[in-house]
């Protein structure tokens, strides 16, 4: 088999895998330069957009949740949320209207975001310590019941950089979530098809009991985002996965497609696992 080489950091950071597999994302913040005149006409057409904006939702992305919330009905009163990667805040909205005010939602994001009525908003780095100590104290000794995160990458236009560098943060949320989430708790994140996919898929199955993929009404035609709904949080890893974190798995199955992951020296530029934040109008 021919084995094609991927990188990755020692924060097991992946960036591009082969070929493009589809048409190219486009940046929302670099509109100018990364978006066609067609992309245009789609999104001011787009009734999801103008909804959002008639109903002061800050982004159409709200209306992706809202939709698995009728599907699946994860989110209920009292309930306390951590939502990853929450700029603008379309996500964190949806879940404070969800939990009411006996509820907890906890915001965190590396932009800043303008305060959410009846939730908590951190600045900062999910991935380090010092975050979740944050997210801890904001707790005030309550358990999170659900981690929600429709995180995306910077998108750079190149589909196979932008599928792999999207797999390496819902892996990276995954494993924050069994970090933080109580036994029995939802996982939602959100994922490009692509390759490894599959083995994202096979590591959230080994951490909850029930996992569905899900495409929202509300995802553009052309967009080939899935939603990874992952119910009931078990008590400890199944065997396939035992003594071993979700990002370190996809590594193992990635490596199964022939594909080599390796540590990149230091000092060498990357693709920053940093910028753990959502677009407003993906």
């Amino acid at each position: 088999m021919e084995r094609t080489t991927m990188t990755t950091t020692r924060r097991s950071r992946i960036i591009a895998i082969g070929p493009p597999r589809a048409p190219p994302f486009h940046n929302p913040a670099s509109r100018p330069a990364c978006m066609s005149k067609r992309w245009y006409q789609e999104s001011r057409r787009d009734p999801w957009r103008r909804q959002a904006r008639s109903k002061g939702d800050r982004a159409r992305s709200a209306y992706k949740l809202k939709h698995i919330q009728e599907r699946f009905s994860l989110l209920r009163r009292g309930d306390v949320v951590l939502d990853v990667g929450c700029h603008p805040g379309g996500w964190t909205q949806v879940a404070c209207e969800e939990v009411g005010e006996e509820g907890l939602v906890i915001g965190v994001d590396l932009l800043a975001t303008a305060p959410v009525e009846g939730a908590s908003v951190i600045i900062g780095d999910i991935t380090e310590e010092a975050t979740i100590e944050q997210i801890m104290e904001a707790l005030g000794g309550r358990s999170i019941n659900a981690v929600i995160s429709d995180i995306s990458p910077r998108l750079t236009g190149r589909y196979d950089t932008d599928q792999a560098i999207s797999l390496e943060l819902s892996t990276t949320v995954l494993d924050v979530a069994m970090k933080v989430l109580q036994p029995g708790g939802t996982f939602i994140t959100k994922a490009f098809q692509g390759t490894g996919i599959e083995g994202l898929v096979e590591a959230a199955k080994d951490r909850f009991s029930n996992v569905q993929r899900f495409a929202p009404t509300a995802s553009r035609n052309s967009s080939s985002e899935t939603f990874l709904i992952c119910r009931n949080k078990l008590p400890r890893v199944r065997k396939r996965g035992s003594g071993l974190t979700a990002m370190e798995q996809v590594s193992q199955h990635l490596e199964g497609l022939g594909i080599i992951t390796e540590e990149e020296e230091e000092g060498e530029t990357t693709v920053g696992l940093r910028r753990i934040s959502r677009k407003e109008e993906e």
